[in-house]
């Protein structure tokens, strides 16, 4: 009885690992790459109100991961997708004249969209440019939108900006 439970939980565990390995997207080389075009000129990527270099990096690159992921999604096979963000400015804004340790909270009204500048080119596996552009990214009914997959996430209006984004211009086919 116990011998059959190790073998049975021996399959499973043999069984699950490789279906991980059969999902995962993400092998050699990605096919999206992102880029930041001088981070530290970004209007407004703060952890805080006075911010830091370390809490920029790391929401920007939290938005390099999301794009990676989600990007592919779009892509037939053998395309690549290479974005340069040049522009940032999250949702929501710091206001520190509410005094105290209010400075440090991030106030999300309507009139703090979210928004995004990229430049982006989309190649085939021969290196010929299928589509290429400039976007403004920019959503003023941001709060209007049920954003659930995202409820918790503090990025989840840029996420859902971004995945607007990718949908309108990268549908398979299009």
């Amino acid at each position: 009885m116990k011998t059959t439970r190790v073998l049975l939980l021996f399959v499973v565990a043999v069984v699950s690992g490789s279906v991980a390995r059969a999902l995962d997207t993400v092998k050699g080389p990605s096919r999206v790459e992102v880029v930041f075009f001088e981070p530290e000129k970004f209007i407004d990527v703060r952890d805080g109100y006075l911010g830091s270099d370390k809490g920029r990096d790391a929401t920007l690159e939290t938005l390099k991961e999301y794009l990676t992921t989600r990007g592919v999604r779009g892509l037939l096979p053998g395309q690549k997708l290479a974005i340069t963000i040049t522009e940032v400015d999250l949702a929501g804004d710091f206001e520190p004249w509410l005094g105290g340790q209010w400075g440090d909270v991030r106030i999300v009204k309507d009139i703090y969209p979210p928004r995004f500048s990229l430049v982006f080119r989309l190649t085939n596996v021969d290196g010929t440019v299928v589509k290429a552009g400039k976007r403004e990214l920019r959503d003023m009914a941001f709060l209007m939108k049920l954003t659930m997959g995202f409820r918790d996430d503090p990025l989840r209006h840029e996420k859902a900006l971004l995945d607007d984004w990718l949908s309108a211009d990268f549908r398979r086919g299009k």
